[in-house]
């Protein structure tokens, strides 16, 4: 029986249960309630106050701030029981069974790490600290702990302050960021900059203070019109004024060099829509921009590209009254809800899980299976759908400096080089494990220190696929292997075409697969990358197929379906690239280029995100890209060239006239001439005194090509030039 002046407390405690949580086990919680109050009864905290305070105010964060479960409010409160009390987790397991006795056993391993590490380890006990979770519920215990025990500080000796306030930003800070608990980490950094910086810390907040006044009535100023025209167009929603966190500004000025004058985003606002539909969110940006100036370099979509946390939002930073900087966030009510309660969040909003990346991914999957449990589950199968393991079966290696490296269980020193960065991969030739040179299929183990030994002459090996285990190093070999398989392929089918052009041959698609075929070739790739390693003589295979292609009657086919010289300029101008860049990462993903403006390197392009067909690669001045912006402008997205500042481009012009003579030498001597303009082929024909001509150039940029076009136009007799286009 709870003791009268306990009641209310427990009362509360159910009350924002009841508010926050899915469904509540009241019993569950109030016999936690009691055993928490008994077994601490003689306890007291440094503050004076009984120690049972403690775990109560880590049961309420826990059930009103991360609003998991009942399971978790249960072991916050009794997260402490085992370690300071004569109650053991024996007796927890047996009072509330096995998942509550494991959670709660987890945090006190958890704490016992830290105990016996210095901080100056982080990396090596965070290594220990993710072997110990087997359950993401100890972690959420351990937060509330953590920020209880970080909001009552001041009544701990200095020396305790500083580590506690050191190992939470080194440690607990950056796994709430990844756990998605914004509000938890925003409040964990801001008391640990508490009691690290206190003079920086009371400085800052004392200037932010005194100019509250002035920012609120500028926030009033700035939201205005924005308010009122939201409300014309129906919209349902919640702006304010966001409070910037001290410890964040305090990084902001130290990282850039700035007072806190010159911090433009101390003015932030926050639209919150109640919509489900997150077009709306780009609509009220395009309102917003309206009465403000977007700052286009400022502007973040992490609504289409969510963070690896599971953060969606758009962020931009717009001009504001009297030439001030205002940063503006516009989300919906569930991406809000994910933003600041991460994990938790995914339990109410499990439609809204993104990829996400795979250090989340095992928790993501996990409240997936509570979504979808069924009645007719056994309890054995139950308790299994709650456990997590976040890093079963994973190892943690080290870099020579000491970094650590998670990677799955048998990775070799091949993952570990692609998991550093993936031209270190791309460029190994040797390891050494713990000091020693081994080979690259080696089996790495926890604890391992790994040094990778590369060259700039080497490139992937295709038998690397065999033994490694990560998914970043396979696609960057597969994507490699592709890449020189193409390259094989497109310069024996250069070669192919050349033979046959002058052997006066001409065959369509469908009578080369049935002469393959017949010759028991797989298939027109396989053909063309034997001509280009020498292992088929390709006059020999003209030879057999003229006997073919003979009609009864001796006829030849000549039907003419050889590809045109457009499609083999565009793609010889394209192969010279190393693909597309995305949002300025190299990283391999799925596109191809849109016939309709047929864009070669040096163009200003932009990509399309197509249903099955990845990501379409248009001109930018493209008429489909102009109706696009109107229609489905959420779907385009940043692409690029790759860099290639010391590779020309291929480009192509067009050029028609009056022939004469001397025109084909004034021609060449003029693109020549120009920047020393390299030639790579020609194509002229003439018919009844007009000249048709189509010159394939090596340029730098299209500013290069337009001059060439342009000293074109001036020769005589040219009635046109123009840039080579199907």
């Amino acid at each position: 029986m709870v003791q009268a002046k306990y009641k209310k407390k427990l009362d509360d405690l159910l009350a924002i249960c009841r508010k926050n949580l899915r469904s509540v086990d009241e019993d569950l919680i109030t016999r936690a309630f009691e055993l928490s109050l008994d077994a601490h009864k003689h306890d007291i905290r440094a503050s004076g106050e009984p120690y049972f305070y403690h775990p109560y105010e880590v049961a309420t964060v826990v059930a009103k701030e991360i609003a998991l479960d009942d399971v978790s409010v249960a072991c916050a409160l009794l997260h402490d029981v085992a370690e300071d009390t004569e109650f053991g987790i024996k007796d927890i397991r047996e009072e509330f069974g096995d998942t509550i006795a494991d959670i709660v056993d987890g945090a006190t391993k958890i704490t016992d790490i830290f105990r016996s590490h210095e901080i100056t380890q982080a990396e090596n006990y965070r290594k220990l600290l993710l072997s110990m979770v087997n359950d993401i519920r100890v972690m959420i215990v351990k937060f509330a702990d953590r920020l209880h025990n970080m909001r009552t500080l001041e009544y701990l000796p200095a020396e305790r302050q500083q580590r506690l306030a050191k190992e939470t930003l080194d440690i607990y800070a950056p796994f709430a960021h990844r756990f998605g608990l914004a509000k938890i980490k925003w409040e964990l950094e801001d008391l640990a900059f508490k009691y690290l910086h206190r003079k920086e810390y009371e400085e800052l907040a004392h200037a932010i203070k005194s100019k509250r006044r002035e920012r609120e009535h500028y926030i009033r100023k700035f939201i205005a019109p924005i308010d009122n025209q939201l409300k014309a167009s129906r919209f349902k929603f919640e702006i304010a004024g966001r409070p910037k966190h001290l410890y964040s500004i305090y990084n902001k000025m130290v990282t850039r060099g700035k007072p806190l004058d010159e911090i433009y985003d101390m003015f932030a606002v926050r639209i919150i829509l109640d919509s489900d539909d997150n077009n709306d969110c780009f609509n009220v940006y395009g309102i917003v921009s309206e009465f403000y100036k977007p700052i286009a370099e400022r502007f973040k979509d992490y609504i289409s590209i969510p963070k690896k946390n599971g953060y969606q939002s758009i962020h931009t930073t717009v001009v504001g009254p009297g030439g001030k900087m205002v940063e503006v966030q516009i989300r919906t009510k569930a991406m809000h809800e994910i933003a600041e309660r991460g994990v938790a969040a995914h339990w109410m909003y499990k439609e809204n899980v993104s990829t996400i990346d795979k250090e989340l991914e095992n928790w993501v999957n996990w409240v997936r299976e509570i979504f979808e449990q069924r009645s007719d589950e056994t309890p054995k199968e139950l308790l299994e759908s709650f456990k997590l393991n976040l890093y079963q079966d994973e190892i943690y290696v080290f870099t020579p400096k000491g970094d650590l490296k998670i990677l799955p269980k048998n990775a070799t020193p091949v993952d570990f080089a692609y998991e550093i960065h993936s031209n270190i991969g791309s460029q190994t030739i040797g390891a050494k494990v713990n000091g020693r040179i081994v080979p690259l299929n080696t089996i790495l183990r926890s604890g391992d220190q790994v040094e990778i030994i590369t060259s700039k002459k080497q490139t992937p090996n295709a038998d690397w696929e065999k033994f490694v285990v990560t998914h970043k190093a396979k696609s960057h070999i597969r994507r490699w292997v592709k890449e020189e398989l193409r390259k094989h392929v497109d310069e024996g089918k250069e070669l192919w075409e050349r033979k046959i052009k002058k052997a006066k041959l001409h065959i369509n698609e469908d009578d080369l697969t049935k002469f393959l075929h017949q010759q028991r070739i797989n298939n027109a790739q396989t053909f063309y990358m034997q001509i280009n390693r020498q292992e088929l003589d390709p006059d020999t295979m003209i030879e057999l197929l003229l006997e073919k292609t003979k009609h009864p009657g001796g006829e030849e086919v000549k039907e003419e379906l050889q590809p045109t010289l457009f499609k083999k300029f565009v793609n010889t101008a394209r192969s010279m690239t190393s693909g597309i860049s995305l949002f300025g990462s190299s990283d391999n993903f799925m596109h191809n280029y849109a016939r309709c403006c047929n864009p070669i390197p040096g163009d200003d392009i932009v990509g399309f995100v197509t249903r099955g067909e990845g990501i379409k690669i248009h001109r930018r001045n493209c008429r489909n890209v102009l109706a696009m912006r109107m229609n489905d402008e959420e779907r385009l997205v940043e692409v690029a060239w790759p860099a290639a500042s010391e590779v020309d481009f291929i480009a192509g012009v067009r050029i028609s006239g009056n022939d004469r003579t001397g025109l084909l030498n004034d021609i060449t001597h003029a693109i020549s001439t120009f920047n020393n303009t390299n030639i790579r082929s020609v194509n002229v024909t003439t018919k009844d005194s007009m000249f048709e001509g189509q010159f394939i150039l090596y340029v730098k940029n299209t500013e290069h090509l337009n001059g060439i076009v342009d000293k074109l136009r001036k020769i005589k007799g040219i009635v046109k030039a123009e840039r080579f286009e199907e």
